[in-house]
């Protein structure tokens, strides 16, 4: 296990050699003045003998929790394990990679896709959403591909990579008595600075946005982080986005870019009061004031959703409750299946929040929607609702059922009138869909097609299922089947596994149709260990993909993905 986490010492050597001679070249910006809201990453921690005294003491209270709990030696992490395991080295770009098919001319741009890769062993526990954020990139150009993967720079990353080893608490570490020390020695580490937390301590893993010329990297706890695509493929951190220091709060990771006023909506959540923050940002760039929306307790609101005139935002019973954490001997975050669920509809260019209205549905939780529109007096929600979560089951040691079999997340039309106050919800299919995506030329405005994420019993991905939403769903299904609004499921075959599907249109043309495009998105084949780029005809759902870009290395699992297209990757070389 340890060869996982060691670099090659020569190739090493040379790619970070590489890397920094590109880095200190765009940093340079020859010249020019850089561009306003980027903050330079420059984190100070420090050696000296108050982070070795709090270094020991974690070691000891690491050791002694090991010699009480009942599992000693300690058996292996399920997601530190197979192909969530992490790769060891970064990636520079491997050119003119081997290509079955041929890739379609509107796919010239870059595909990446994000996910959790913890840079070092973890101290303790570990979870599924802890992991160092990496990028891995394909440059697709007439043809031919590159493929690149990169570590998103974070102030986390570069102060542990300092020390050489991880320092920072994890997810997986809260639960218990163990969990609170975790939380007291962070406090200590950070008040006596051994760990700078100026530039906060996000990770970077769960998703990517592009808005005005900047990709951006995102995880809820931290602001975002920007990045550069240079022109062979490759990646750059180029900083942290504060627009220019107007943003003080976190930051989600599934803010909507509306593709007509070519705006950014986005949130942030928080434990204290004010729990969710919102905020408009200019297709310009600019971030407008706060506006505060009051919620009773701090909860995980992991997305949101826009219409043409509205921000739906999601009250859910999944609350942070650090009492659970010591007593209970559970992750901090607990799931409340007797509170209701409550969805907040706000005008989006609303000054303040007196104008929200509440609506309530069943208890549930929603990690990703689909989409969101209007309709009369309605507003129409397109989601993937889950019920009995719990954040356990990406967290802890190898298990063979991941999933436990209560746990449903099925995609669901919910609708809130605004007129009559009542709120109503239609099950579209059965369980486990997850990471719906749809054409986001649609995003905000009424659509037809939705493609999700098929999950098997260990939470990966074996088929991308095609949903039409003018068609009704068959019902007394026990599984996703082709038929009723099932229009079609691309499986990847025994012993394959996904990741979301990112739509590309075939053309910008307003006039195409809707599903006319292509889904891209990354495979691993547990039978070889090897990891491809599969393209699917997202129309027909065509059982023979059309393009497969062998991968030199292996992805592990992650999170999701994104496409820029060659106009968007020229925008973005200039700043």
């Amino acid at each position: 296990m340890a060869t996982l986490w060691l670099y090659g010492r020569g190739r090493a050597a040379m790619a970070e050699k590489l890397v920094e001679e590109k880095k200190q070249q765009q940093l340079s910006y020859k010249g020019r003045a850089r561009p306003p809201g980027i903050v330079l990453l420059n984190p100070k921690p420090s050696k000296g003998l108050t982070s070795k005294i709090l270094d020991c003491a974690e070691n000891l209270i690491v050791k002694l929790t090991s010699r009480l709990s009942s599992h000693s030696p300690r058996p292996p992490l399920h997601y530190l394990s197979g192909n969530f395991g992490p790769v060891s080295a970064e990636t520079p770009p491997v050119n003119d990679l081997p290509v079955r098919g041929h890739l379609p001319d509107c796919l010239n741009g870059e595909f990446m896709r994000v996910g959790p890769n913890p840079r070092f062993v973890p101290i303790a526990g570990y979870h599924w959403f802890d992991g160092d954020g990496m990028v891995h990139g394909l440059r697709i150009k007439n043809g031919k591909a590159t493929y690149v993967s990169r570590f998103v720079k974070t102030s986390k990353l570069m102060q542990e990579e300092f020390f050489g080893c991880a320092k920072y608490g994890k997810i997986g570490d809260l639960k218990g008595v163990f969990g609170l020390l975790v939380v007291l020695l962070q406090m200590l580490r950070a008040s006596q600075k051994a760990l700078d937390v100026s530039y906060g301590f996000g990770t970077g893993n769960t998703a990517l946005v592009y808005h005005h010329g900047k990709l951006l990297a995102l995880q809820e706890l931290d602001k975002p982080y920007v990045l550069k695509v240079l022109e062979d493929g490759d990646l750059l951190t180029l900083g942290i986005m504060d627009y220019e220091k107007r943003l003080a709060h976190p930051f989600t990771a599934h803010p909507k870019v509306d593709p007509v006023t070519g705006e950014m909506f986005t949130f942030g959540c928080s434990l204290t009061p004010p729990y969710v923050t919102y905020r408009v940002i200019s297709k310009d760039g600019f971030m407008h004031d706060p506006v505060p929306i009051t919620i009773p307790a701090p909860i995980l609101m992991h997305d949101f959703a826009i219409t043409d005139r509205y921000a739906i935002f999601m009250d859910l019973p999944f609350y942070f409750r650090p009492m659970a954490m010591v007593k209970e001997n559970k992750l901090p975050y607990v799931f409340d299946p007797m509170k209701k669920a409550r969805f907040g509809v706000l005008p989006r260019y609303a000054k303040n929040e007196h104008e929200i209205r509440w609506f309530e549905l069943p208890s549930c939780f929603i990690f990703h929607n689909a989409n969101a529109w209007e309709e009369g007096d309605e507003v129409v929600l397109i989601t993937g609702r889950c019920e009995d979560l719990d954040l356990e089951m990406f967290n802890g040691p190898v298990k063979e059922e991941v999933i436990p079999r209560s746990f449903r997340c099925e995609l669901y039309e919910m609708r809130f009138n605004l007129t009559t106050g009542l709120a109503s919800q239609k099950k579209l299919s059965e369980s486990v869909v997850n990471f719906p995506s749809i054409n986001e030329t649609y995003t905000g405005r009424k659509q037809r097609y939705v493609y999700g994420a098929l999950l098997d019993g260990a939470a990966k991905v074996d088929g991308i299922a095609k949903f039409d939403l003018h068609a009704e769903p068959v019902a007394g299904k026990e599984k996703v089947e082709v038929g009723g609004n099932v229009k079609g499921i691309f499986k990847l075959g025994p012993g394959k596994f996904g990741s979301e599907a990112v739509f590309v249109p075939r053309g910008h043309d307003v006039a195409s149709e809707e599903d006319d495009g292509y889904l891209i998105f990354l495979v691993h084949d547990a039978n070889t260990g090897k990891s491809s780029v599969y393209v699917a005809d997202a129309k027909t759902m065509s059982a023979d993909p059309v393009a497969v870009v062998d991968l030199p290395n292996r992805v592990p699992y992650g999170f999701h993905g994104l496409f820029l297209t060659e106009e968007q990757l020229r925008e973005q070389a200039n700043i």
